[in-house]
């Protein structure tokens, strides 16, 4: 059976009517992050995002309580350093460079074939209590070095 890795699932075009798998993951101690002076943690990544594809929009919610949700797929999100670390849940991070300006975030490496552009366009909306997010994997259980 073949796998396709989070991210590349949210960038391949595929043919299934309520497919939209992808995004980001991470349990708390595994990095110290950055914010804004005053800002709450996650404040920089924390919004509605949008990925273009060929022939459709995606729209990520990325939230400061760690989780991101694109459709009814929900993933766990860490920043440590310019990385962020994603988990569908599946017991490992995917790991991918990024780089944040602004209302623009640059992801690339992982299962990516090329760097990926999204775009801010929105504030976050709050999860709803029935909505989980997966269990963090350990910091050593990654797809990829």
């Amino acid at each position: 059976m073949f796998v396709v890795p989070p991210l590349a699932r949210l960038l391949v075009t595929v043919r299934f009517p309520t497919l939209l798998v992808l995004l980001l993951g991470i349990a708390s101690g595994l990095s110290a992050q950055t914010a804004h002076a005053g800002a709450p943690p996650h404040a920089r990544l924390e919004g509605k995002w949008q990925a273009k594809t060929d022939d459709e929009i995606r729209n990520i919610m990325v939230r400061g309580d760690s989780s991101a949700q694109f459709g009814d797929q929900v993933a766990r999100w860490r920043m440590t350093g310019d990385s962020l670390w994603l988990t569908l849940g599946d017991g490992v991070w995917q790991v991918y460079g990024m780089k944040l300006d602004g209302d623009k975030l640059t992801l690339s490496g992982g299962d990516l074939e090329k760097p990926v552009t999204l775009r801010r366009v929105g504030p976050a909306i709050a999860r709803a209590d029935s909505v989980a997010i997966p269990a963090p994997p350990l910091a050593t259980e990654r797809a990829w070095d």
